[in-house]
């Protein structure tokens, strides 16, 4: 066997349909596009949630509720959260910054510091956002908070 005899395997292969090339060959008439319609003219191109006339699903369905565009969203993060944090890592100043290199938070998100579970050591905190009770809580236990 050398390079100049080989071939595909037996049925592997089959000639290419030539569409538009008249009767003779077998795809004459409409090109295999079927008859009239839409899909059988030139320049056809299906458009995004086009269900063939009928009422498409997003017009179907009732809208409810309303996106406030000004909205300010927290990543909220509990004082155990913080206790555990300062512990896992042997620290006592907690930013975002800090969260967002152990890869707690995105770059571009906002903290919220929140009042559940306890903390036991005096940690210098920095966030976006407090709670009253996480507060207090902080500064019971020694430490401080900044809102940034």
């Amino acid at each position: 066997m050398e390079l100049n005899n080989l071939r595909p395997a037996k049925g592997s292969t089959h000639s290419e349909k030539r569409i538009g090339r008249g009767q003779g060959s077998g795809h004459g008439g409409t090109s295999t596009r079927g008859h009239k319609g839409d899909k059988a003219r030139s320049g056809h191109k299906n458009k995004r949630g086009f269900e063939g006339g009928q009422t498409p699903m997003q017009r179907r369905l009732p809208k409810r509720g309303f996106k406030n565009p000004f909205r300010v969203e927290y990543i909220p993060f509990n004082l155990a959260q913080l206790q555990a944090c300062a512990e896992k890592y042997g620290v006592t100043e907690i930013t975002p910054a800090f969260l967002y290199e152990k890869g707690y938070i995105q770059r571009d998100e906002l903290v919220k510091i929140l009042g559940n579970g306890q903390i036991n050591s005096a940690l210098t905190v920095s966030a976006h956002g407090c709670s009253e009770a996480a507060k207090a809580a902080i500064e019971a236990a020694g430490g401080s908070i900044t809102v940034v």
